[in-house]
């Protein structure tokens, strides 16, 4: 066992032990984790007489926090895990994912099988990015139903204060004795961005009323939520559960 300690090592980094968990069943320890901190799971087995790796079905199960199964069972992200699987020859049985030690190359075999588990986490990115534009669209739909046109002004910025548009409202209602500058807040960095923009507006002198919409308000750090709060005018928490009163709100505003 010391020399395929030795064999990891050299082939992926001097930071993997073995650690003995029974006959022949060895855990694999590395530096190499999923992206909430937790680390890749994986075993150095033998079945029927072969070296294995394999990850007794964590990495899939690791997922399942994140999505529902049948999401990485078909579509785009069904497609990223099949690449990856092939590309480092790993294999699915029943849910576990499974490399072969060939030739003993173990240190080559575990190489490959880190970088597929880390391939196929990368569907976890794909949700946040899918789930993100889906937010954005879902506003820019729902605010435009209800703005008229020549009241709307999209990725508004002050042209003579703000020329390298540094400081961008998402949304501006005009013609309104204040105008109403809305931001989209799916993230802790868009959140960031809205309140550094309104305390801007406000050393500037202009005068304007500000909405924030969160994708998700209990995902906000806690910090950066109390810093947008003391700049902005009203918040809503998420845009499906507060339709109706973020179409009263905005209605009351264009109809005064």
């Amino acid at each position: 066992m010391e020399s395929i300690e030795r064999d990891f090592r050299d082939k992926v980094c001097d930071q993997i032990h073995l650690r003995s968990e029974g006959a022949k069943r060895y855990r694999v320890l590395t530096p190499f984790r999923f992206t909430d901190g937790d680390h890749l799971s994986i075993l150095l087995i033998v079945s029927d007489g072969r070296w294995l790796l394999t990850d007794e079905g964590h990495t899939y199960l690791h997922l399942t926090y994140e999505l529902d199964e049948a999401d990485f069972t078909r579509g785009t992200r069904q497609q990223i895990i099949s690449n990856a699987l092939t590309a480092f020859e790993v294999h699915e049985v029943d849910g576990q994912l499974v490399r072969p030690v060939d030739d003993g190359e173990f240190g080559n075999a575990l190489y490959a099988f880190i970088q597929a588990l880390l391939r196929i986490t990368d569907v976890t990115f794909l949700s946040r990015e899918r789930a993100r534009s889906t937010f954005l669209q879902d506003l820019k739909g729902f605010i435009t139903d209800i703005v008229p046109e020549d009241r709307l002004t999209v990725d508004w910025h002050d042209p003579v204060l703000d020329p390298e548009q540094q400081y961008v409202a998402d949304y501006r209602i005009n013609s309104l004795e204040r105008p109403l500058m809305i931001y989209a807040l799916p993230s802790d960095d868009r959140t960031r961005d809205a309140t550094i923009s309104l305390l801007r507006y406000d050393s500037w002198g202009l005068k304007v009323r500000s909405l924030g919409i969160f994708e998700d308000q209990e995902g906000i750090n806690r910090k950066v939520l109390a810093r947008f709060t003391d700049v902005a005018d009203r918040q809503f928490s998420s845009l499906p559960a507060n339709k109706s009163r973020i179409e009263a709100y905005l209605c009351g505003l264009i109809d005064a």
